[in-house]
């Protein structure tokens, strides 16, 4: 048998909690610019209670070709990913109107 979400009561493979948690994020991506000149994509202000950050980060990194981390509730990518990240997000199902950059 397979195991409930304790939130919504519908076995894990029907939850929805998290398809609905993509809709109420305010997504921040900015770009710093760190030691001996690198710069990195750091995406910020997923809920990581709703959302798994670690497969999120796994997946904008497979799609971008790049390494990067997932820690602090922050997503950090290697590079200047700004345009793409945003337009990756919105397929995966974040809205674009709570998508900010800068």
């Amino acid at each position: 048998m397979s195991e409930v979400c304790p939130k919504c009561g519908l076995p894990k493979e029907l939850c929805v909690c998290e398809t609905i948690a993509k809709k109420d994020q305010q997504i921040r991506i900015k770009i710093e610019k760190r030691k001996f000149g690198k710069i990195i994509t750091i995406i910020e202000g997923i809920d990581e209670k709703d959302i798994d950050i670690k497969d999120l980060a796994k997946s904008l990194k497979n799609k971008l070709a790049c390494g990067g981390t997932a820690k602090e509730g922050k997503i950090e990518l290697q590079g200047n990913h700004v345009r793409k990240a945003k337009a990756i997000l919105v397929a995966l199902g974040f809205s674009s109107d709570t998508i900010k950059i800068g």
